[in-house]
């Protein structure tokens, strides 16, 4: 049992190091330009159903299984740490690109954005090292959740760095930093296994927020049908991988 964990542990932390790697991956596609922005939307449709999916169907149900009911609270807590961050630290992020400058100039704008990005991420990281702490496949599907909306991370500060008037430098260095967070909190909440009653239902809450509050109503801005498509897909992927390898 304690090999079993140790392995899922160090999973846990490779698998996070692979995540921050997508947050540098986006940053680097905003610094380069050369790849169509529609890509960026494929992500975010397509892990937007994914996270609500896991949410719903791994993440909560192991939550009340560990902690009864009084999990939800905490689901409840993780949602709204998210919220507070993103409407009081950052009051005016969004995924994409950030092409006006004239909001983004003032260095106030620019490091509250990448603070709560920062929180954002971290939060990532306490995901998948909770999801591991559980079981193998949990931590394995909230590792996919996390990193299908990695690339967009990074293409989103790396983009508000560019507009803020910043080089190509700073934007790489700010998108290296979301993926230290979450590397952060991996490893934070690896080392705190005492407390993964209160983690997985925080990472869920988190989950819930970013597919539901920040991702959907980016997909929902591009009247495509084939974004709308491709959120049904992240649902239906996620149940054809319980049905064939959930066990």
């Amino acid at each position: 049992m304690g090999h079993d964990l140790a392995f899922r542990t160090a999973l846990a932390a490779g698998l996070g190091l692979i995540a921050a790697a997508g947050n540098l991956a986006g940053g680097y596609f905003v610094v380069r330009k050369e790849w169509p922005r529609k890509f960026l939307q494929y992500f975010l449709a397509l892990g937007a159903g994914y996270m609500l999916a896991v949410a719903f169907i791994d993440i909560i149900p192991e939550s009340v299984r560990l902690g009864g009911e009084g999990a939800l609270l905490y689901v409840l807590i993780g949602y709204f740490i998210v919220h507070l961050f993103e409407h009081t630290v950052a009051p005016h992020f969004h995924f994409g690109e950030e092409t006006h400058s004239e909001e983004v100039s003032h260095h106030h704008a620019r490091t509250t954005v990448l603070l709560g990005m920062v929180i954002h991420t971290f939060f990532d990281g306490v995901a998948i090292a909770a999801g591991f702490l559980v079981s193998t496949w949990l931590g394995a599907v909230i590792f996919v959740a996390v990193f299908l909306h990695k690339l967009p991370e990074g293409f989103t500060v790396a983009s508000v760095v560019l507009a803020s008037g910043q080089g190509k430098r700073n934007a790489l260095l700010a998108a290296g930093l979301l993926g230290v967070a979450t590397v952060a909190g991996v490893l934070l909440t690896s080392s705190l296994q005492g407390q993964l009653k209160y983690a997985l239902p925080l990472s869920g809450g988190v989950t819930l927020y970013v597919a539901a509050t920040d991702l959907l109503p980016e997909v929902n801005r591009e009247p495509n049908w084939r974004l709308a498509l491709l959120v049904f897909v992240g649902v239906v992927s996620l149940l054809i991988m319980q049905h064939l390898f959930h066990v």
